[in-house]
């Protein structure tokens, strides 16, 4: 059996309060919330601290994650565990359901579906997750997205359905 490393890594990360993003939420629209996020106006939530991703780009029906896998996102393989590319996905798919909605209106996702292209590793460099909206209706959305490298390698696609939760309602 192999030795275990004798100097364990750290990694210490920060993060704001996210009663920021619920209350910008109950004041303004979704594409502007996202806005306020790109311009940092809003502190990144909390979970893209952890994960180290950004929001890019914003616009009605589209939003753009951008994010470096770093060995801390790795699983025992070596290989970058499949739950960070679901994460921006599923993130990317969120904010383009998101930039729809009315202040007050809120979406959660109900399902989420990923196809696997190839694997992600520490040497794979900047991904973006790009995401636009198939359908916002009355209380579902679907979104697709792709995860693709600086030479839009596809890495990963995605698919969603989320409920949406209007303020009349």
């Amino acid at each position: 059996m192999p030795a275990m490393p004798d100097t364990p890594r750290t990694r210490t990360i920060q993060w704001s309060d996210p009663a920021a993003h619920v209350d910008a939420a109950s004041r303004i629209g979704g594409l502007g919330m996202l806005e306020e996020v790109i311009a940092g106006r809003l502190p990144r939530p909390p979970i893209a601290e952890l994960m180290d991703v950004r929001l890019v780009e914003a616009a009605v029906g589209r939003a753009v994650f951008e994010g470096t896998p770093a060995e801390y996102h790795g699983n025992p393989l070596g290989i970058i565990h499949g739950g960070y590319a679901a994460m921006m996905l599923d993130s990317a798919m969120g904010c383009a359901v998101h930039s729809h909605l009315a202040a007050g209106e809120r979406y959660t996702t109900l399902e989420l579906k990923v196809n696997f292209a190839r694997a992600i590793t520490t040497r794979t460099g900047p991904l973006r997750a790009v995401a636009t909206t198939v359908h916002v209706g009355r209380t579902t959305a679907i979104a697709e997205a792709r995860l693709v490298d600086g030479e839009d390698r596809l890495y990963a696609h995605a698919t969603c359905t989320c409920l949406v939760i209007r303020a009349d309602g």
